[in-house]
């Protein structure tokens, strides 16, 4: 995983702030291979509630992740009761790594 500690720290404490202590992280994507270099940070977030607004909550995290990561790009991908599930969600789940 090419991430810190800190950075991991960083990024649940973000998550815990913005939305309860029940939603959870995961890292996918490129960031879990130790080989790579560069590429941004993939994140699935679970909530157990509905969620009203999911592109703004999205964008609203992956602001405040990029800002507190210095810039390093991070796209979010929501995971919540009333939404949509896609391949991508079963992907992140089985691939990732909880934060």
């Amino acid at each position: 995983m090419r991430l810190t500690d800190a950075d991991r720290h960083t990024i649940q404490r973000i998550v815990v702030e913005e939305l309860g202590p029940s939603a959870s992280v995961r890292l996918f994507g490129s960031r879990l291979d130790d080989a790579a270099r560069g590429g941004d940070i993939d994140l699935l977030v679970e909530l157990t509630e509905p969620v009203e607004h999911p592109a703004q909550l999205s964008a609203r995290l992956s602001v405040l992740i990029m800002r507190a990561m210095e810039g390093r790009k991070t796209d979010i991908l929501l995971s919540a009761p009333n939404l949509s599930e896609f391949p991508i969600h079963r992907l992140a789940r089985q691939q990732g790594m909880r934060l």
